[in-house]
């Protein structure tokens, strides 16, 4: 067996470091188990889709988070309404490429056939990759590839272990979301856009001291009462609409 180079051992290193940084961002209903770096682009069997993130700084390169097809399908299926892949998984890449250190990521795009995406991984340099599995299999896996380096990072150690079957929501406990509270509406001309100076008022469709709405992934979730908590905005929720209706619930102050 051929050693490796210096590069690619040092990846593998790195890549096992990014891997460990990622397990507790992955969105799973049983912890999962880091196996051992290897440059194979293998996917272990793992049936899913990935995010395809550059990164630039101290190093230079790109990385592939990917994730079986259940996750998949329960962000698609989402009572929020259809979630977004790349958005999920974004905090995941980011966790992941700090290990290489002070690194920008860019916005990932979608990898939906993996055994491609490793493939053309592999063949850009020396890339490396981590399967990462609990008792049923592998449920994902990530992988690096280093263009250029600036400094290094110390390289990490895996997680936990796991156990049955998972189910839809569950997966997605972990996943961050967006959300956005929004005071209020208004229609306006191009004309009367382009004559706001400083000191404008543009007025809302809402009364004042009407509650805000909550949304999530532009949905909206809730409403609720703007409060103050340490000079910051807030919101407490006193409605919560329901995923099947838009009929609100009531809450407590």
């Amino acid at each position: 067996m051929t050693a490796p180079t210096e590069a690619a051992a040092s990846v593998l290193a790195q890549v096992g470091a990014a891997a460990t940084a990622a397990l507790p961002l992955l969105p799973a209903v049983d912890p999962l188990t880091a196996g051992e770096p290897q440059v194979a682009p293998d996917t272990g069997g793992l049936v899913g889709q990935g995010v395809l993130a550059s990164f630039s700084g101290a190093a230079q390169g790109q990385l592939l988070v990917a994730v079986s097809q259940d996750l998949v399908d329960a962000l698609a299926q989402s009572p929020m309404g259809a979630l977004d892949l790349t958005q999920a998984l974004q905090p995941v890449a980011e966790a992941a490429a700090a290990t290489l250190g002070a690194v920008v990521v860019e916005q990932g795009i979608p990898v939906p056939d993996l055994e491609a995406g490793l493939t053309a991984l592999a063949d850009s340099g020396d890339a490396a990759f981590v399967l990462l599995n609990d008792d049923t299999g592998v449920r994902a896996l990530v992988g690096l590839l280093i263009t250029a380096v600036t400094s290094t990072a110390a390289p990490g150690g895996p997680g936990g272990s796991g156990a049955p079957l998972r189910h839809g929501l569950d997966l997605l406990h972990g996943v961050e979301m967006d959300v956005t509270a929004e005071l209020g509406q208004t229609r306006m001309t191009v004309r009367d856009l382009l004559s706001l100076i400083p000191g404008s008022v543009v007025e809302l469709d809402r009364l004042a001291g009407s509650p805000a709405d909550l949304l999530v992934n532009g949905r909206m979730i809730g409403r609720g009462e703007v409060v103050v908590i340490d000079e910051n905005f807030g919101i407490r929720v006193t409605e919560i609409i329901t995923p099947d209706s838009d009929r609100p619930q009531g809450g407590g102050p």
